[in-house]
């Protein structure tokens, strides 16, 4: 079985974190981390690519050096640096990398002042509250910290959406090249486009004769096959994600489609819906006595239990029913109704692309605008722009811009928010800037008030007009910080700012829940990618993902307005 992207990214990273560990030269590790992230918005396998002879250097922040380094792990699965490197470092601190809050400079500051190099240790130096007294921790990250390191492995794993994909995506394709197979479909939390799903449930519809079974234990990602039978299997594939695969008679496939989906509260709502009509709802249809009366279709199904079909998206418990009574159901917001992307960057800080490139790309992908936002200074480590430089960048997009056309290029900044609320980059030239995207990247670990009153103080600021992955997750890796999302909702409002939910696969941020907040209370969203690549502009789609589980449609969206609508909406009065 080929090594998979995600595979590849995940091997360059841990050794991006053990190069940390060990002190390396930090532009070494980011070499080994952008690699990571232009390996993982690959559109295409490494494996086919190297097949196909392709040149793997001539991919952004992909090196002759780096090339190598991934041809030589997609062929053997291991990289012999990183082999070296756990070698001669305590085997426990890659466990304490898998504890969400911890990451690589905490790990060394862990082990060079109190000698902790495993997961015993850190919770009974957390426990005596020693982890309080180090540079950098605070008794809430303690606690945290704790906390997350003793209910690792207890908690069930789940896997990002992104990787799921990878994994289900080729799997689909494999069975529906199956003789006989009609329908293939994933549903669960991964049809619901959840940001982390527990396992995949996959629906099969075929002809009596296909071997749909006998082909998905078959497949060359299997490592174990824990039962198999003539219309469900289970397999464990090798990175330990569970697949259930069941096949389902055309007659039953819209219902089973609707019961595997989920939620199970919603599942549960509609089926209290039938049973007050006098009918039986399950996996394998509506029944009205022992005769079926529905069940090809999900449009079927809703419509017998007299609803409108609901996107699965919505299927949570949380209204969608009762909006569908009433016929006030949104219109979800789709990837074709936006218009641009608002928060991407350029080779001037971090970025794999030029502008003319990244703007190229944008176009290619029918965006009308782009807008530029690389770091401001305060971002050390991703080469930010101070006042000066990005003068000279405002003058390069004008040029550019003369001559373009299909697209626009906005000039703008993700302008890092400081511990006392203001920006980065003196009013002089944020003046000049199409757009201003806030962010915070230090000082995670504030009080609840100050850390709002931060945000806040930052909206404060005339020019501030998006507030970039507003609660700084990564999703299990780094928690959000405590901020009240209500009152700093409500203040965004009141100053003609609006909120970000950043497609970024480890972040996706803002999450459903808060996307639904943002639209009750009236702030407007801008779906961003937060691209550092040209291939990156393609995750733009879990960014509509996060939005349509927070009930937003397309006038909810900054991004979704013609430029000259944006452009008003982006001058605060």
């Amino acid at each position: 079985m080929p090594v998979r992207n995600a595979e590849v990214a995940e091997i360059l990273n841990r050794t991006a974190e053990f190069l940390e560990i060990e002190g390396a030269n930090p532009f070494r590790v980011r070499a080994y981390r952008n690699a990571a992230r232009t390996v993982s918005a690959l559109p295409q396998s490494l494996a086919s690519m190297i097949e196909a002879g392709d040149d793997l250097s001539a991919l952004p922040a992909i090196g002759e050096d780096l090339a190598e380094k991934i041809a030589t792990i997609v062929e053997t699965g291991h990289l012999p640096l990183l082999d070296d490197i756990e070698k001669h470092l305590p085997p426990g601190l890659a466990r304490l990398l898998d504890v969400p809050g911890l990451g690589p400079k905490r790990v060394r500051v862990l082990h060079d002042e109190l000698g902790i190099d495993d997961l015993d240790k850190l919770i009974a130096a957390a426990k005596a509250g020693r982890l309080r007294r180090l540079p950098g921790f605070a008794a809430k990250t303690e606690a945290n910290i704790l906390r997350a390191a003793q209910t690792r492995g207890v908690e069930e794993r789940r896997t990002k959406l992104a990787e799921a994909e990878q994994i289900a995506d080729p799997l689909v394709r494999y069975l529906a090249e199956t003789r006989g197979v009609k329908k293939v479909i994933v549903a669960g939390s991964f049809r619901r486009r959840q940001e982390t799903v527990g396992d995949l449930d996959i629906l099969v519809s075929c002809t009596q004769d296909a071997p749909a079974v006998d082909r998905f234990v078959a497949y060359e990602d299997v490592a174990e096959v824990t039962s198999k039978g003539p219309t469900r299997s289970t397999v464990i594939l090798r990175n330990g994600l569970q697949v259930d695969l069941r096949v389902v008679p055309e007659v039953s496939y819209g219902a089973a489609l609707h019961y595997f989906t989920g939620s199970k509260a919603h599942n549960i709502a509609v089926r209290r819906i039938a049973v007050a009509k006098g009918l039986k709802l399950n996996e394998y249809g509506i029944f009205k006595g022992e005769k079926r009366i529905a069940g090809r279709s999900e449009t079927e199904v809703f419509a017998r239990v007299g609803l409108p079909y609901i996107e699965p998206e919505l299927r949570q418990d949380r209204g969608e029913i009762e909006a569908a009574r009433k016929g006030r159901l949104p219109k979800l917001v789709a990837l074709a109704d936006l218009r641009g992307d608002l928060h991407t960057h350029s080779t001037a800080s971090d970025g794999r692309a030029s502008i003319a490139e990244m703007a190229a790309a944008a176009r290619e992908r029918g965006h009308s605008y782009i807008a530029i936002t690389d770091h401001s200074k305060r971002v050390t480590i991703a080469h930010g722009l101070d006042a000066k430089r990005l003068a000279r960048q405002l003058d390069q997009i004008d040029r550019l811009n003369a001559h373009l056309r299909g697209i626009r290029v906005l000039k703008g900044c993700e302008v890092d928010i400081l511990g006392d609320g203001k920006l980065d980059l003196p009013a002089s030239i944020l003046r000049e800037l199409d757009i201003v995207v806030g962010a915070i990247h230090s000082k995670f670990d504030m009080p609840r008030a100050k850390q709002t009153e931060r945000i806040i103080r930052a909206m404060d600021n005339p020019r501030f007009n998006i507030l970039a992955h507003p609660t700084g997750r990564l999703i299990g890796e780094r928690a959000p910080y405590d901020i009240d999302m209500e009152r700093l909702l409500k203040a965004a409002r009141e100053r003609g700012c609006y909120l970000e939910a950043n497609a970024q696969p480890d972040r996706l941020d803002l999450n459903g829940a808060h996307c639904r907040m943002a639209k009750e209370i009236g702030v407007k969203l801008a779906l961003s990618t937060d691209a550092h690549s040209t291939a990156d502009l393609d995750l733009l789609r879990f960014a509509v993902d996060q939005a349509r589980r927070g009930w937003i449609e397309p006038g909810d969206v900054l991004n979704a307005r013609p430029l000259r609508d944006l452009m008003k909406l982006l001058k605060r009065s």
